[in-house]
């Protein structure tokens, strides 16, 4: 059985090019239908007004310069919305007017010497910043935070840590509980996202991406592609933690399965090759997402998310269940026979989709911002939470949030 989905699946691939031929005779691009079309092509300016406060450089500027490395790291959104915020439009000089309250914290600003993020001083960061506003603008104060909204891309959002157990351990931050979070983890029922948090990509290179773009009828001659780590030896040198065992379920049961152009090493045509690829595999690592998401749309691969249970970037606006395929991790030994049962009809639409520069844009943060990108599709989330209710503003001299609650570490002096 198996060798006959092998022999299948290489017949799959030899019809590239008469796949790309009918392409050809079909639309290239196909609009996203319906409210989700909709929502993609919102434009935010006039539909709401930011206050950017204020903060002295040491909680952003002067932590960038201390480590550049933080403008290409897949954090890096927290950095350019702060950025994209000082020139937009919809930012306001009067607070008073202000729908929403933007605090530029570089939180995920701290890296070790090989790039991995260490989010230990994350919190009393946040809280020392959040005593600054609520003693020098009158603004937190009426609410608690509830019309402030911060950008959290650390792994587990504002749970500051990079491993599961510990995040769900320490929770969200409590001082930022009314808050909305921006962040790019998202998992339903998850003790890190909170209700009416607004999920985002993870930040990749725009023109990093754009220069090594090749001609689009190129055929698509690798069935699946996935380059990266099967398993952390380093910090799960038992296996089975790491992804929850889902990468190295791929590994074991693919390795020498020849419609899988899969592997550790990270070639210099990473991104060519993707472009060559019909599937993309975007299983969890240690959090749930990872810019490989990113990296499939804008590239036209099918990606294969593999994470029970993710929240995806802006889902009220791109059709994840149209463009991607969905593999349950328990289901991750089937995965030949899933994506070779697809229909080519269905593989072509989703091709479609995906080719659609609106869907490409609304996963890039791009300097120059372009409309309906990843930046605007956080304004039109911000601006559909709008109004605020009344029952958010609290009556004067009324507290709800205990700013002495979590681990003792975190009220230490920033």
């Amino acid at each position: 059985m198996r060798k006959c989905l092998w022999l299948w699946g290489l017949l799959f691939i030899a019809l590239g090019f008469a796949w790309s031929i009918t392409a050809e005779r079909n639309p290239r691009t196909e609009r996203i239908s319906g409210s989700a079309g909709d929502v993609l092509e919102d434009d935010p300016v006039g539909r709401l007004k930011v206050y950017v406060y204020e903060l002295p450089s040491k909680y952003n500027k002067k932590i960038l310069q201390k480590d550049p490395r933080c403008l290409s790291h897949m954090f890096a959104a927290e950095i350019f919305m702060h950025r994209f915020l000082l020139s937009s439009p919809v930012r306001t000089l009067n607070p008073e007017e202000a729908d929403w309250f933007y605090t530029p914290i570089y939180a995920t600003c701290d890296l070790t010497p090989t790039g991995l993020p260490l989010p230990f001083k994350s919190p009393r960061m946040v809280r020392s910043a959040i005593q600054l506003i609520s003693s020098s603008w009158p603004y937190w104060n009426r609410t608690e935070g509830a019309d402030h909204f911060f950008v959290v891309p650390h792994d587990f959002g504002a749970c500051f840590h990079y491993q599961e157990e510990k995040a769900i351990e320490r929770g969200i931050l409590p001082i930022l509980r009314h808050a909305t979070l921006v962040q790019t983890f998202g998992q339903r029922n998850h003790v890190c996202l909170n209700e009416g948090s607004i999920t985002i990509p993870p930040y990749a290179p725009p023109q990093k991406m754009q220069a090594r773009q090749i001609p689009p009828d190129t055929p698509r001659s690798i069935f699946v592609y996935f380059r990266g780590l099967f398993y952390d030896v380093n910090n799960d040198p038992e296996g089975g933690y790491y992804a929850r065992g889902a990468r190295a379920a791929v590994w074991e049961n693919f390795k020498s399965n020849p419609l899988f152009d899969i592997s550790t090493e990270h070639p210099t045509t990473y991104y060519e090759d993707m472009q060559r690829a019909i599937f993309c595999l975007c299983p969890l690592g240690w959090a749930p997402w990872s810019p490989r998401l990113v990296e499939a749309v804008v590239f036209g691969c099918i990606p294969v998310i593999i994470a029970d249970d993710i929240v995806l970037p802006f889902a009220d606006a791109i059709p994840w269940e149209e463009i991607g395929v969905f593999v349950a991790e328990e289901d991750v030994p089937k995965l030949d026979k899933i994506l070779t049962s697809i229909p080519p009809h269905v593989i072509l639409r989703k091709q479609r989709l995906l080719a659609n520069p609106s869907m490409k844009r609304a996963m890039l943060f791009p300097q120059p911002t372009l409309p309906g990108d990843a930046f605007h599709q956080i304004l039109n989330g911000l601006a559909r939470k709008l109004p605020h209710p009344k029952s958010v503003y609290l009556k004067p001299g009324e507290k709800i949030l205990n700013w002495t609650a979590g681990p003792i570490t975190d009220l230490k002096p920033w």
